[in-house]
């Protein structure tokens, strides 16, 4: 299971949403179609793409922001500011999916796409909404991979331009998602989260959603590790792990692995091995709560070379216990304390 902003960063996308585009060459001018409502000025039939002033013919941003001229440019900039919209603001929510399956998403949840006109996400997030909710919308906008920032902006457009509009991620906004890039753009827009009424609806984070397929390894005082090093440099996860890894915490490590990372995970548990004993119960969850899901509970010396299975990848959450972790009954069990001031 995996978390939104992070998912997105190992792939290309064509998105160009949310950001005005200046570009002269001839390539797709009527494929771009978006519900978003300011004003749009282009060379031929092209619809505006999200809501801000557009003018081009073409767009193919690499990773969602706004392009111009040099198609190779992968600079993200905000298209459309506040001033460019003359409609009262609808409402901006980020709903968190939970662990990916409809009895994980929560009624709050629910509650909050059926009421939206517009829902925007990740391609693959979206297709875990129940057909019934997407149904009710008046507009579906999704992108692949490496759009987030693309999708946000666009999902802002839309809520600017008069439409009440979710933004969703698996597993909860707050947790390496993106209910945070949400509150920065609207700053850069020069708008306000109250302005939006933006609201965040929590879902259960791929933590505790691959730990209750564990047993109970967070029982006790835990933190959580994303190895991904498109936002964050890897000297610096490097740095948090030996910091957090030298501590008594379970470990719980999201985007383990992909083809980009496979030094970083192989790094991860060199790491981890000079702080803890190769014993160490690590549990692996794969797509939990999806149809392929896959649980194992193995040791910290045997987690390196099982980051070449398909059990590792970026649907994956591993979870690394303490010293004091150990395996019961097929389960993890991390004490809480309670065995030294009680008999049981």
């Amino acid at each position: 299971m995996s978390t939104d902003t992070d998912a997105d960063a190992d792939a290309e996308s064509t998105s160009n949403c949310g950001a005005s585009s200046s570009d002269s060459s001839e390539a797709s001018t009527d494929s771009s179609s978006s519900k978003c409502g300011a004003s749009s000025s282009t060379d031929d039939s092209s619809s505006s793409t999200c809501g801000g002033s557009s003018s081009s013919s073409s767009s193919s941003s690499s990773c969602g922001g706004s392009s111009s001229d040099d198609e190779s440019s992968n600079e993200q900039e905000v298209g459309a500011t506040v001033d460019d919209f003359d409609a009262e603001p609808g409402q901006l929510i980020a709903v968190g999916l939970g662990p990916g399956h409809p009895e994980g998403m929560t009624d709050r949840a629910k509650a909050a796409l059926l009421e939206a006109d517009h829902i925007v996400g990740y391609t693959t997030y979206i297709d875990l909404i129940p057909d019934e909710i997407t149904d009710e919308a008046e507009d579906i906008y999704d992108t692949p991979m490496c759009g987030e920032v693309s999708r946000t902006e666009e999902s802002i457009d839309r809520a600017l331009a008069g439409n009440d509009v979710a933004i969703v991620g698996s597993g909860d906004p707050n947790v390496y998602a993106l209910s945070g890039l949400a509150l920065e753009i609207l700053e850069s827009k020069g708008a306000t989260a109250s302005m939006v009424d933006f609201e965040v609806v929590p879902g259960v984070p791929a933590a505790q959603s691959c730990a209750a397929r564990l047993g109970a390894p967070l029982v006790n005082d835990t933190v959580s590790v994303s190895l991904s090093d498109h936002l964050v440099p890897m000297p610096e996860i490097e740095s948090r792990l030996h910091s957090v890894a030298s501590e008594n915490f379970t470990i719980t490590i999201y985007n383990p692995w992909s083809r980009k990372r496979r030094e970083n995970f192989e790094k991860a548990c060199e790491i981890l091995l000079t702080h803890r004993e190769p014993d160490t119960p690590v549990g692996i969850v794969h797509g939990a709560g999806r149809e392929d899901e896959q649980v194992m509970i193995t040791e910290l010396g045997e987690l390196e070379e099982l980051g070449e299975s398909e059990i590792i990848d970026m649907t994956t959450t591993i979870v690394v216990g303490t010293e004091d972790t150990y395996v019961w009954d097929d389960r993890m069990v991390t004490p809480r304390g309670y065995e030294t001031k009680y008999d049981y």
